[in-house]
């Protein structure tokens, strides 16, 4: 297992084939080779597993006509190789990649359809001065390319990764819209060779590329998917004898799969597939040896657990290892939301492209845990999509029946999939008792992009269930699953097998009439018989399909806070693909439980958003991590400034974080006499004990202590609202009144009439070329309200302000303890307190008692040196200098 890179149609570089390869090393830590000759160029990152001292790459043939680089592992290799020693073919090595070399120089193109297995190859033929590439039958193995060059003159580079082909810097990055809104309206993404990326492709599922001076050729070498179409026409009686043959057939595919030279282990859901996997793997063990020496003494299974969760399988998982009793070393990993989030850059990257929910998190957690025990893992993936192990599935496969008016299997199916169809039937008489409803996607999506993509459609087949199988096998649903095994699998240096995804088992199935599919409301009926006696009835006869995943749900309402304020993000905003204010509400609806939208429909706006964040935008310096003294000014500030004819020095205090619970009155008395208790042993500034000064207060932290600030959730904004705030432009400093839950408030403390008052003033104010007219109408008490902002801490990330009330009362108050519990020496110079609302692109005096004007601590705060509320700093001493 590897990872492969090259080019085709640049003059020789061999540091773009070492950067290339430098960009994907997870994939292959145990070694690395590059080859250039003229235009074609060949990198590879190696995980050996066969013949590790003799399977280095590139490889070539006796006289070095071909060169090879390959990604996989062909399980049928020491069958091919007698078959080509029997023909006079030397073999110098033990390695299925020479197996591979060498049968495509016997047999050419036509050796990729004999092989079983996943691969992914480029070989360099020197007769014919051209390059091909290919893949395996079921696209196990990625191959992704990027034509820089034109169809007659191609200038292609191609990797395992997109990461690498980026890397290269010779692909420009772009969006692949068209793909972006499929994946956004029906949850698909990998149903044709094109990426997220615009201008790289992958090769498809058994299918070669030729590149050579006549230009570059993709064609598919395999007849594969019309075979399983016949093959499903020979309608063979399903009965029991199959079903042994098949289980006899899915262990040589498992045996085969345990070949290897480095340790094997299992990953273990506790669901029927992996489930397989683990029995036949513990049978073996006792019954041949020999084909488990890469397992060892004890099997090692992974599973991912999630105890109190409605998802966690861990019940099925111990009852299997009871059946395993000694012969299992399992590990449980416990993912967790706050790993999650800790991971989440990481998790983007791995992934390269947008994935349909969290589930595949789960996996990337596996595997992280499985690489400090094994090198292999086998999985069950796959068997879902042979066997029919997803709801719809049922209904496809009823559809079909009707078609064919076979009414008396209808109904046996009808009834025994009655317990299925009543569960439906809950969901939906659920909907329509509380009237909740999903908020529809496309209400979600920016207008023009919604209407750019109006004509893209995604019809599945929806009443032939071999077709719907084949199709979801090769472009539906188990291309993404495949990528995302890929992915985290390799991020791990691991390499990933999956035994049900063999050609030949998989072509024996189809064989058989759909009963060995879906027989009596059961699905994968043959599986089951096959299984019987072997797994514990408790995992052979389950009903409820979970799959490896996270409790996503749960985890969103955990992480709520978090993800709303990436979607309450000015990059969110400035997408043209989402409507901002439409997912805020939605988002918000969700965690209240007003509407019937899942966590998947949300994941895909977030994992959207953070997927350009990490691969497009430009990355941005996060703040600085270490809290500066009183005597410091915040980032990017500085402590004085000059106001009309004086300066006056501001110190920033820094305070924890403030709520209803906290008594103003003594936190502003007890960290401004704190700081003059410090400012009396800096000898730069103790100068200034004598001097004028005033306090200044955020007011923020007057209008949280007062409980004029409310988290969202809690805020039930009208139709004006929502209708008003539409209109509203939004601020790097904040959403102000462009969010329903702003304006909300504002129309419940000044009134309806005064903000259309103030809202047609705007209007007029914007006609005319005069700005903050609607302010200036609407008055302080609506000026002063803050919405949640991207970069504050919680919880003014999820939470609307209102103005403080009777500002001016609380300076009295405030000035009055301050002068009877500070020593004299400050008291007397204290001048008063200003309550200001300050931000980087305006100030606004609330209310003070210093005698001065308002407009003088607004000149004073001009760079608004209390900063960002990540610095939490809400006080300001003011000294005139």
């Amino acid at each position: 297992m590897c990872g492969i890179a090259g080019y085709f149609g640049f003059a020789e570089d061999k540091q773009l084939l070492r950067t290339m390869n430098d960009a994907q090393v997870h994939r292959g830590p145990d070694g690395e080779g590059i080859f250039a000759d003229g235009l074609i160029g060949l990198a590879q990152r190696r995980l050996a597993i066969i013949d590790r001292p003799g399977g280095t790459q590139p490889m070539f043939n006796h006289d070095k006509t071909l060169a090879i680089t390959y990604n996989g592992e062909v399980y049928n290799y020491q069958e091919l190789r007698a078959e080509l020693e029997q023909s006079g073919v030397k073999f110098k090595t033990k390695s299925d990649t020479e197996v591979v070399l060498q049968a495509y120089a016997v047999w050419g193109e036509e050796a990729f359809d004999r092989f079983n297995g996943m691969f992914a190859l480029a070989i360099y033929d020197k007769k014919h001065s051209r390059l091909v590439l290919a893949r395996d039958h079921f696209g196990i193995k990625p191959l992704y390319f990027a034509n820089v060059g034109t169809e007659k003159q191609p200038k292609v580079l191609f990797a395992s990764e997109i990461k690498t082909l980026l890397a290269s810097g010779k692909v420009l990055k772009r969006v692949n819209e068209r793909v972006l809104y499929r994946y956004l309206k029906f949850r698909i993404h990998e149903d044709s060779n094109e990426t997220f990326f615009d201008g790289i492709h992958k090769i498809m599922p058994g299918e070669m590329m030729t590149l050579d001076v006549k230009g570059l050729k993709l064609k598919p070498y395999t007849k594969l998917q019309a075979e399983l179409n016949q093959l499903a026409q020979q309608n063979q009686p399903y009965n029991t004898d199959q079903a042994e043959y098949y289980r006899s057939a899915l262990t040589e595919s498992i045996k085969a799969r345990l070949i290897s030279e480095v340790p094997v282990g299992t990953s273990f859901s506790g669901g029927l597939d992996s489930s397989t996997i683990v029995a036949v793997i513990n049978q073996l063990m006792h019954d041949n040896k020999s084909a488990t020496q890469s397992v060892g003494a004890q099997q090692n299974t992974f599973s991912a657990i999630f105890p109190g969760a409605v998802n966690d399988e861990e019940a099925y998982v111990d009852e299997l290892l009871k059946v395993c009793k000694n012969h299992v070393s399992a590990h449980k990993i416990r993912p967790d939301a706050d790993g999650f989030v800790q991971d989440l850059n990481d998790f983007i990257r791995t992934q390269e492209e947008p994935l349909i929910s969290t589930g595949p998190y789960a996996q990337y957690k596996v595997m992280q845990e499985a690489t400090k025990h094994v090198t292999v893992m086998l999985d069950g993936q796959a068997a879902d999509e042979i066997m029919a192990g997803y709801i719809p599935y049922y209904f496809v496969y009823l559809r079909q029946l009707k078609a064919h008016k076979q009414w008396i299997k209808l109904i046996v199916e009808l009834l025994g999939s009655v317990d299925i169809f009543a569960r439906f039937a809950r969901v939906n008489l659920k909907e329509r008792i509380l009237r909740k409803r999903p908020v529809p996607m496309n209400n979600l999506l920016g207008k023009q992009f919604r209407h750019d993509y109006a004509g893209q459609k995604f019809s599945p087949i929806q009443n032939n269930l071999k077709a719907r199988l084949i199709q979801d096998v090769f472009y539906n649903s188990l291309p993404a699953l495949l990528r995302y095994e890929d992915k985290n699998t390799m991020r791990f240096s691991i390499e990933g097998r999956v035994p049900f995804l063999d050609k030949e088992v998989i072509k024996y199935l189809f064989t058989l009439n759909d009963q060995a599919i879906i027989k009596s409301g059961w699905n994968k009926r043959i599986l089951r018989d096959a299984t019987k006696g072997l797994l514990p009835e408790m995992i052979n006869r389950r009903r409820n399909k979970i799959g490896f995943t996270t409790p996503e749900y749960d985890w969103f309402i955990r992480l709520k806070n978090r993800f709303y304020n990436i979607f309450l993000s000015e990059s969110f905003a400035a997408r043209p693909y989402f409507n901002q204010p439409a997912v805020l509400e939605a988002f918000e609806g969700f965690i209240k439980g007003d509407n019937d939208s899942t966590s998947m429909l949300f994941w895909r706006l977030l994992n959207v958003e953070l997927w350009l964040r990490e691969f497009f935008d430009d990355k941005v310096e996060m703040p600085k991590e270490s809290i500066k003294t009183d005597f410091e000014p915040n980032e990017d500030k500085q402590l004085d400034i000059k106001a009309g004819e004086q300066t006056y020095r501001r110190y920033a205090l820094r305070t924890e974080l403030v709520s209803s619970k906290d008594d103003l009155n003594k936190l502003v008395s007890e960290r401004v006499r704190s700081f003059f208790d410090d400012l009396a042993k800096q000898p730069k500034h103790a100068k200034y004990i004598s001097h004028p000064w005033y306090l200044l207060i955020s007011e923020k932290v007057v209008a949280i202590t007062q409980g004029r600030s409310y988290f969202v959730w809690d805020i039930k904004p009208g139709w004006w609202a929502s209708t008003l705030a539409r209109q509203v432009t939004k601020t790097p400093a904040g959403i102000g009144l462009g969010s329903p839950w702003t304006m909300q408030l504002a129309i419940q403390e000044v009134g309806l009439a005064r903000i259309l008052y103030a809202s047609i003033g705007g209007a007029i104010g914007k006609l005319v070329g005069k700005r903050g007219v609607f302010y200036n109408l609407v008055g302080s008490d609506v000026r002063a309200i803050d919405g949640p902002t991207e970069y504050s801490v919680y919880p003014s990330n999820v939470s609307a302000k209102l103005a403080p009330k009777d500002p001016t009362k609380v300076a009295n108050q405030l000035t009055d303890i301050l002068r009877a519990n500070l020593p004299s020496e400050f008291s007397e110079q204290f001048k008063g307190c200003v309550i200001i609302d300050s931000n980087d692109i305006g100030r606004n005096v609330l209310g003070q008692n210093t005698n001065q004007p308002d407009k003088l601590f607004e000149d004073i705060f001009g760079d608004n040196p209390l900063g960002q509320s990540h610095e939490q700093t809400p006080l300001s001493i003011v000294i005139e200098k």
